[in-house]
């Protein structure tokens, strides 16, 4: 669509089941961020909807975990999602939340329509079910092995290692989430999408339609998944937290979540609509209006399979024009994982960088996950800060305001004459909007930050090959030029610099003394490419601040420190420990005897790579050990050690040696074998070990 009216804009709804970290920030909604900021830019009418998603599984799994309701669960993570991308400059027209009244109201509608006209298949079909917890095993209620890529801990509606989607039923050795038991199959009635019959219409709409301008991860998943054919994907859950199925005999279900969450978009443009006095219809059913979903690859089924089934079913919606998906973001090599806390979360960033919010934007957008997996650390994060967003934009921004204000008093100079160089300097500036524009269209955010620091550069160039802290001892005409074309490259820094970093924008535009007063227009976009005159001569600019702060190697050890403990306490929980050995009485523990001893000699065993001979003084006497420890020390090692040897063990023959006692061995945190030595201060060969 070359020129819509109108642009509806959606965001992946999070789960509530816990706060946002930098992978849903650089997947999701930095992007769609950046794209709604720069459509504003132009002028055009801009819709940018998101919303909690509050019902499903992990909601009530988390509920039982934390031992409180679900409603609990929704409304604190709601509030601090909300809040999180509110601190980071997410500039939705509205967030909602579908536990709203509103949703319900919406989700129930669209259900009762399809279901009025015959567009779901009701069946009883045969559900895996808990005979302990007595529930139905629905979605993340369950646990198997993929029967497509073999993953043993897919879920029950997804497998999130090959994003495959597929029912419960479908899933190998399935085990019971709540009780860990083996689940049997029972009959229960549910109501189906046949996505089968839609098969060949969404293959000539996205694969062919769209062939040229969605990206590859997005027409690559689809096309696998349409190729493996299509079936009926029930719409209704056996569970007490959703949206009651509002249809006779459906007592005790629920809407899937993946059929009532994309319909959130909608109830969210309804809720605001309501709140501006809009008609929200043009938004989601007018032909000219552009509508686009900002997600996760591992959402790319729902969006672009299931949800336009969905559409196309009701019959009045306009479909996707795009459904720009990222993959995933690591973090310091490893995949970000919620439960191992092996997260960057936005809550505790801003604690400990308070008001850098958009050195962060920038890191993720720099490395953003556009085309495959990216990797996010914490040494590219400083470095990004220190020697682009310090170095370079910070530096030309530092330079031109303190200069204004030394030369000029903060007053806008009035040029002289341009040359070829300040000529060439104006038109390169101009072309930049064009640019940018071009890889913002593209969904290319990368791309276009990248230039935008071109801005930057063109601005520090400039200033260091026309060097106005020397032309104003000599020629003061020409310093005059000079430092109006630098404002003028500022200026452009403060409007192009918006999608991508807000708050240096804002913050920049205050500096210049550009922020518009109530009912004054603000530069557009293209006033950099336009002739327009974005600091006139005589406009007084504001103080010079800093606009970015380096950041120190103690910042960025404390966050490693940080992970490196959530490493090691997930390392503590998971290690496997021998299980316990049967209960025994201190009768007979006191049996045991054991003394210190001192090897005196020791060799090899012949024909054994695994034994060495031992010579063992005991205190009692000196006897032989045939010991297993040859492959982690050798003969000559060993002798004059102290160890702890069990002497009443009945003598055992090895390869023809009798063995007369057991020296005590355990092994490290790293698996390799160690003595337990007892302490040599003072002990003597013979001391009992009690």
């Amino acid at each position: 669509m070359s020129n819509p009216k109108r642009y509806t804009i959606t965001a992946a709804l999070p789960y509530t089941n816990g706060p946002v970290h930098i992978g849903h920030l650089a997947g999701v909604y930095v992007p769609a961020d950046i794209y709604a900021r720069y459509q504003r830019l132009q002028n055009k009418d801009v819709l940018f909807v998101c919303g909690s998603d509050e019902h499903g599984v992990p909601i009530t799994i988390k509920a039982k975990k934390e031992g409180i309701t679900p409603q609990q669960v929704v409304d604190k993570y709601h509030a601090i999602i909300k809040k999180s991308f509110e601190d980071f400059g997410i500039s939705f027209d509205n967030y909602s939340r579908t536990s709203a009244k509103i949703h319900h109201e919406t989700a129930s509608e669209f259900f009762k329509i399809l279901y009025d006209d015959g567009k779901f298949i009701e069946e009883v079909t045969q559900q895996l079910y808990d005979e302990e917890a007595q529930q139905f095993l629905a979605d993340r209620f369950v646990i198997g092995t993929c029967p497509k890529c073999g993953n043993e801990e897919s879920y029950g509606d997804q497998c999130e290692r090959c994003g495959t989607s597929h029912n419960a039923t479908d899933l190998i050795n399935p085990k019971s989430a709540i009780s860990g038991n083996k689940p049997v199959l029972k009959e229960t009635k549910h109501w189906f999408l046949p996505l089968d019959q839609y098969e060949s219409w969404l293959r000539e709409w996205i694969v062919k339609g769209h062939q040229k301008d969605w990206k590859t991860n997005v027409l690559g998943q689809c096309k696998s998944w349409i190729d493996d054919g299509l079936r009926p994907r029930a719409v209704t859950r056996d569970l007490d937290w959703g949206i009651p199925v509002p249809v006779k005999g459906a007592e005790g279900k629920v809407l899937y979540v993946w059929f009532d969450a994309p319909i959130g978009y909608i109830s969210s443009t309804k809720e605001w609509a309501n709140s501006v006095g809009k008609d929200w219809e043009p938004y989601w059913k007018d032909k000219d209006s552009k509508l686009l979903h900002f997600i996760g690859k591992d959402n790319i089924v729902f969006h672009c399979i299931i949800f336009p089934s969905m559409l196309k079913a009701e019959g009045s919606y306009i479909l996707p024009d795009n459904v720009p998906a990222n993959e995933f973001l690591n973090l310091e090599g490893n995949k970000i994982s919620t439960s191992k806390n092996w997260a960057v979360w936005l809550h505790e960033y801003l604690e400990e960088f308070p008001n850098q919010q958009d050195v962060l934007r920038y890191v993720l957008t720099a490395n953003a996950p556009e085309t495959k997996d990216n990797d996010f650390t914490w040494s590219d994060f400083q470095a990004r800060n220190n020697n682009e967003l310090v170095a370079i934009f910070g530096n030309f921004i530092n330079r031109v305001t303190v200069l204004t204000h030394k030369y000029y008093n903060g007053v806008v100079p009035e040029p002289a004459s341009f040359n070829e160089v300040d000529e060439q300097t104006l038109a390169a500036l101009k072309t930049y909007p064009e640019v940018i524009s071009s890889s913002i269209e593209k969904y290319r955010f990368r791309e276009a930050q990248a230039e935008l620091m071109n801005v930057a550069r063109l601005g520090n160039k400039y200033l260091a090959d026309e060097e106005p802290w020397k032309t104003i001892k000599t020629d003061e005409a020409r310093t005059q030029t000079v430092m109006y074309i630098a404002l003028q490259i500022a200026s452009a820094l403060a409007i192009l610099s918006e999608p991508f970093l807000p708050f240096t924008s804002n913050k920049l535009k205050g500096m210049l003394n550009v922020i518009p007063n109530e009912g004054e227009e603000s530069l557009s976009w293209n006033s950099v490419s336009d002739n327009t005159e974005l600091l006139k001569p005589d406009h007084t600019i504001g103080q010079s601040e800093l606009l970015f702060s380096k950041i120190e190697d103690e910042q960025i050890q404390q966050q490693l420190a940080k992970l490196e403990a959530s490493k090691k306490l997930n390392e503590a929980m998971n290690k496997e420990v021998t299980p316990q050995k049967d209960t025994i009485t201190f009768d007979d523990f006191s049996k045991l005897d054991m003394r210190v001893g001192t090897i005196i000699e020791a060799e090899k065993m012949p024909k054994a790579n695994k034994l060495l001979v031992l010579k063992v003084d005991t205190g009692i006497d000196v006897r032989t050990i045939v010991s297993g420890i040859a492959e982690s020390f050798s003969a000559e090692e060993v002798v004059g050690k102290k160890v702890t040897v069990l002497v009443n063990l009945a003598p055992r023959a090895l390869r023809g040696v009798e063995s007369q006692g057991m020296i005590l061995m355990t092994e490290n945190t790293d698996g390799k074998l160690v003595f337990v030595n007892p302490d040599d201060a003072g002990v003597e060969n013979g001391a009992t070990i009690n």
